[in-house]
């Protein structure tokens, strides 16, 4: 890379990372008139976008506001009055003038009728560059330079630019290999910026498999099960779907689910329980009559799968969890079937989670997502501080945050003129 920096080139508004929420500001801000550059360090935008699109692009969720925005948690009031301006309707609005048609799934998630993320892609960075955003990729922000300007690498070299106003949409540090590595941390936090520190959100959680379920049932899906967990607050919540059991550990939507509270029981008491249900189609008195049930000259695994289909990697989790005298003994094994204890450590690498918990404080921010201490620089999408489970409430306020940082340049730069 060039020490020498080529001359300053001026643009209206620089917007770093072309994610959702970056590229959401972007129209924002072209459709008032604004000249409008989107830097992005890979050789593409969307690519995280894309990548959360393979299998199904969940864009939104059609459940009443009410319980969509409790999926928020402790950011419920902040992310609230980002959707009250662009909620999960309006956004569904939005991808329809993209000429791109929806529907809603048997979960309640909303889909492009295609399922695919590349379509409605395609489609909006068309509708940009038609509106004069420009797109400049393989530009790495490096920060400031002492004369105020915005630094970037290149390919050719390091560049500067000084625009009139910035938004930062550089997500959090999850899927690194796809341009979010966390790096603008140490940046904003060396200009006074109120940061949180970045944590794994709909992640995994470590399990000392035993080496023979680690060989027979790495990677296997545990389907039709229930998790229940209890909170460091006391609280027991209980939700049906699947998960699975990886070479680590446990992993997948059900264990997603409950991430943020099994990770703040980790953090506080060094590891959690989930009970599982096994069986979660019959009640205990209906197990309890299946397992005691007559068995002959059966083994008790074929006896399990006869009776109540338990097989394969269920079958394997009772034995990994259970001493041989409780799997021998009917009623212990009846109440394990319906809560067997299952033990989780530490969450996996943030570089391996979907999302990422922490980042900018909503506190050191204005309502138009300006950081106080710095005038003129706006923030959104997944580098705030939020998170939320998967089933389109990550990408919603994503875009909700990125039309308000937009918006909130507009007033900004409106009011240095006035």
């Amino acid at each position: 890379m060039s020490s020498t920096a080529s001359p300053i080139h001026h643009h209206s508004v620089a917007i770093i990372g072309g994610g959702p929420a970056g590229l959401m500001a972007a129209e924002v801000l072209s459709q008032a008139g604004q000249a409008v550059t989107v830097y992005d360090a890979m050789p593409s935008v969307g690519r995280k976008f894309l990548l959360a699109g393979v299998g199904g692009m969940n864009i939104t969720h059609s459940e009443p506001l009410a319980p969509f925005l409790q999926r928020y948690a402790e950011r419920e009031a902040e992310i609230a009055a980002l959707l009250a301006d662009f909620g999960p309707e309006a956004l569904c609005d939005w991808i329809h003038g993209l000429g791109i048609d929806t529907f809603v799934g048997s979960s309640g998630r909303v889909f492009p009728t295609d399922m695919k993320a590349a379509p409605l892609l395609r489609a909006w960075l068309h509708r940009l560059k038609s509106g004069g955003v420009e797109i400049a990729v393989r530009h790495r922000w490096l920060g400031w330079a002492k004369d105020g300007a915005l630094r970037f690498a290149t390919p050719e070299g390091e560049r500067t630019v000084r625009p009139a106003a910035m938004v930062l949409a550089l997500g959090g540090a999850s899927w690194p290999r796809l341009g979010s590595d966390g790096s603008w941390v140490p940046l904003l936090a060396a200009r006074g910026a109120e940061i949180a520190p970045l944590r794994a959100a709909n992640c995994g959680f470590a399990v000392p498999w035993s080496a023979h379920l680690r060989e027979k049932y790495a990677g296997a899906p545990l389907k039709s099960v229930a998790l229940s967990f209890t909170d460091l607050k006391g609280e027991t919540t209980r939700k049906q779907g699947e998960f699975v059991v990886s070479e680590t550990g446990v992993e997948g939507s059900l264990i997603y689910a409950y991430s943020a509270r099994i990770r703040e029981m980790v953090a506080a008491q060094g590891r959690a329980t989930l009970l599982l249900d096994l069986a979660p189609g019959r009640d205990l008195e209906r197990v309890i009559a299946e397992v005691t049930h007559p068995r002959g000259s059966r083994s008790m695994s074929s006896h399990l799968q006869s009776r109540l289909g338990i097989t394969g990697v269920k079958a394997g989790l009772l034995h990994e969890c259970l001493s041989k005298a409780a799997y021998q003994d009917p009623l212990q094994l009846a109440h394990a079937i319906k809560a067997l204890p299952l033990t989780v450590g530490e969450p996996h690498a943030i570089a391996e989670a979907i999302s990422t918990a922490g980042g900018v404080r909503f506190e050191a921010l204005d309502a138009g997502l300006m950081l106080r201490a710095l005038p003129g620089v706006f923030c959104a999408g997944e580098m705030l501080d939020w998170e939320a489970p998967t089933g389109g409430y990550l990408l919603t306020a994503c875009f909700a945050s990125g039309r308000r940082a937009g918006r909130g340049v507009l007033d900004w730069l409106a009011q240095q003129t006035a």
